[in-house]
């Protein structure tokens, strides 16, 4: 029985100090039956060229230019000159663990149509990981042992762009890449998550995730935190708003404000409720915020969370439960 093929769709611009390294973890898999598609997105050092030097010794290794501009039509370009039956991403500064498509494919091979392969992540960096990232592999982690990613898609993103695999027919049936929303990861999971494909538990390390200073994670608009708040609010109207039932915001920070803005916009009506006794009974945009016991004399209401304190979010979380209030039913954390 022939092996599979596995097609990894892989974007670069300007990253000729980190590629040949992924390149690399690429050939070194045990999985051998892929094709890597790198699609230059206008680079303007010499990562076209080691990408040349690697495909002329390994013909699984193609090139192509970005028949647009920016990162999703890169991948639009990888995944039409795909051919595999299993599909999967990968970033030009990362690395691969040598098991990573073995494993994965593995999975999806016992489990079947209808489900996502992912992988426990490990960032690095040069001068150390920060407290933020490191927070951030923690919990995704957590997430991905269990293959429970969906439980916190409100607070960040939940399947790492890098490190997942699913079916060619499954990838094409959520709409792949043609959306042109950013940020393109997470408006992915989201729609992984609307197609209800289930996360198949993992619990080994798949992927090595480069961080530093340049990355366009930390330095393009479209990874700024006013466009994460607009995916969420545009799948929670979607996919798990009741407009039969009350609605409200907990919190009037920059979060909450930048929420209650995107429901104003879409004519959502909501009550606006916060634990900040300086904001209690005073109007922002027209609402009048009230105190977060004003919670209970709503007839079962659902509420978007935008408090970020960990201990404060804790506190919230108890509170729901105590109230007999249901995560990703009743209440959504938006951060």
């Amino acid at each position: 029985m022939s092996k599979p093929l596995v097609s990894i769709l892989i974007p670069f611009k300007n990253t000729e100090g980190f590629i040949a390294e992924c390149l690399k973890s690429i050939i070194n898999q045990s999985y051998t039956n892929w094709e890597a598609i790198f699609v230059d997105d206008h680079s303007e050092d010499a990562s076209q060229q080691v990408v040349k030097e690697f495909a002329n010794q390994d013909s699984r290794i193609k090139l192509y230019n970005n028949n647009g501009n920016g990162i999703i039509e890169a991948l639009r370009t990888a995944f039409e000159n795909s051919s595999g039956s299993y599909i999967t991403r990968m970033d030009s500064d990362d690395i691969m663990s040598s098991d990573r498509l073995e494993v994965m494919l593995n999975s999806l091979l016992r489990h079947g149509k209808a489900h996502l392969a992912v992988g426990q992540v490990k960032y690095f960096r040069s001068d150390g990981v920060s407290d933020g990232y490191a927070r951030y592999e923690r919990w995704i982690n957590k997430l991905t042992a269990t293959g429970s990613n969906y439980s916190e898609i409100y607070k960040e993103c939940v399947i790492p762009s890098p490190c997942w695999l699913l079916h060619r027919d499954d990838f094409i049936a959520c709409e792949g890449f043609e959306p042109n929303r950013y940020p393109e990861d997470y408006d992915l999971a989201f729609r992984f998550y609307k197609a209800d494909y289930k996360c198949i538990p993992c619990d080994k390390v798949l992927l090595h995730w480069r961080d530093y200073s340049t990355r366009t994670s930390r330095t393009h608009e479209h990874y700024a935190i006013n466009y994460f708040l607009d995916i969420k609010v545009h799948y929670f109207l979607e996919l798990d708003y009741n407009p039969n039932r009350p609605l409200t915001i907990w919190g009037a920070g920059t979060k909450g404000k930048t929420v209650a803005k995107l429901l104003i916009e879409n004519k959502v009506p909501f009550y606006w409720i916060c634990d900040n006794e300086k904001k209690i009974g005073k109007h922002i945009y027209g609402q009048e915020l009230f105190n977060f016991d004003y919670l209970l004399q709503l007839n079962h209401p659902q509420s978007i969370v935008t408090v970020a304190n960990d201990h404060e979010q804790q506190e919230i979380r108890q509170y729901f439960s105590d109230n007999g209030m249901k995560s990703m039913i009743d209440y959504f954390f938006f951060c």
